[in-house]
């Protein structure tokens, strides 16, 4: 008879303090490695935008890879990231005055407990300036006035935050694109408590229509806002249909190794185990 080896899982509301908003996330703990393979049909099973999976290293620190719910391996994921250090510190593995390091495609991340929520450390994702392609242009159908492009994503930035909100864009276009995925922005409108700046992030090509709070979207938009706000601490706000607002810390400007702190809150909402 064949053994059932259990893993925990759990599915955490990131980017929220409250149930049912924010960006969802499942979180595995596991206790050895696991075939990719095993993982990319859990990441479907789950369904979340994404799905982490952690495996302890020995020395305190934790081999950390993401799935999205197509499937598809991601190279950076903020969120995902911030559900599993939430679920450390939650259970216990992690006490709360030490930080969770992970070891990811990404290099070394971090993450530390705050009274206020979590931390992330991730590290500045540049966007340089690329001429827009013609799949780019026709996806948003937007006026666009800036485009830049990292290794992970398109950046675009929009005329208002109004035209942020109501973009809807083609996704069967954006799809083409041979990037992880598209963030629009645009500074935030002149409002009462107003936001720094919101954004929107659509990544049809690796499973996710439009993402419900995107933590890495900021790696690129806090430096670039930076240069523009000419500041380097932010409030923002992703205007996805459960939205999400995020802190966002510049700490060393644009410069090649310089590290975004991208803080939330976050609410476990479901607690089980894989049997699989």
């Amino acid at each position: 008879m064949t053994s059932v080896v259990q893993v925990p899982v759990m599915q955490v509301d990131v980017f929220t303090n409250e149930a049912f908003a924010g960006n969802p996330a499942a979180v595995c703990l596991l206790e050895g490695s696991r075939p990719d393979a095993w993982m990319s049909r859990v990441a479907k099973e789950m369904n979340c935008a994404n799905t982490a999976f952690a495996e302890p290293n020995g020395d305190g620190s934790y081999r950390l890879r993401w799935f999205t719910a197509g499937g598809v391996e991601v190279a950076l994921c903020g969120h995902a990231t911030l559900a599993t250090a939430h679920v450390l510190y939650e259970q216990g593995k992690l006490n709360r005055t030490s930080a969770a390091r992970f070891h990811t495609q990404s290099g070394l991340l971090a993450a530390e407990w705050r009274d206020d929520g979590i931390e992330l450390d991730f590290p500045i994702e540049l966007a340089v300036p690329v001429t827009e392609p013609d799949a780019l242009r026709a996806g948003l159908g937007a006026p666009i006035r800036w485009v830049g492009r990292n290794r992970l994503d398109y950046v675009v930035e929009l005329e208002s935050e109004t035209a942020v909100r109501e973009l809807k864009p083609d996704l069967s276009a954006l799809a083409t694109l041979e990037v992880r995925g598209v963030v629009v922005t645009a500074r935030g409108d002149d409002r009462p408590d107003p936001f720094d700046y919101v954004l929107r992030w659509f990544g049809p090509r690796v499973g996710v229509a439009e993402d419900m709070v995107t933590g890495t979207a900021h790696c690129a938009l806090g430096p670039y806002w930076a240069e523009r706000l000419e500041k380097t601490a932010f409030r923002t706000y992703q205007a996805s249909p459960r939205g999400g607002v995020v802190r966002v810390r510049v700490v060393a400007g644009d410069a090649a190794g310089g590290r975004v702190k991208i803080g939330g809150q976050a609410v476990t909402i479901l607690r089980g185990e894989l049997l699989a």
